[in-house]
């Protein structure tokens, strides 16, 4: 099992990753993309980062702007999977 960050290690993995924020027992970040078949391309790469990774977040989209949302629903709240989920969907978004 996936042990939970305690809250100072989730605000210092905040502070790695700019743009994400807390909301609860989740991180969250919205991308603004130019269109709305680029958020549809972001949400399929994301899909298979989250395949790869066992580990899916929750996305929403509104036009053309992508809001995903993560956390550990098995441990309860945040891992170092969501972090690290963030990170690869930081680097494909670009």
């Amino acid at each position: 099992m996936t042990t939970q960050l305690t809250d100072d290690e989730v605000k210092a993995a905040l502070k790695a990753r700019p743009g994400w924020g807390r909301e609860g027992d989740e991180i969250v970040r919205t991308y603004e993309l130019d269109t709305f078949p680029a958020v549809i391309e972001l949400v399929c790469r994301i899909g298979d980062l989250a395949e790869d990774a066992n580990h899916h977040p929750d996305l929403d989209i509104r036009y053309n702007k992508l809001r995903v949302a993560l956390s550990t629903h098995d441990a309860g709240g945040l891992t170092r999977r969501d972090f690290d989920l963030a990170a690869q969907i930081d680097a494909t978004a670009g």
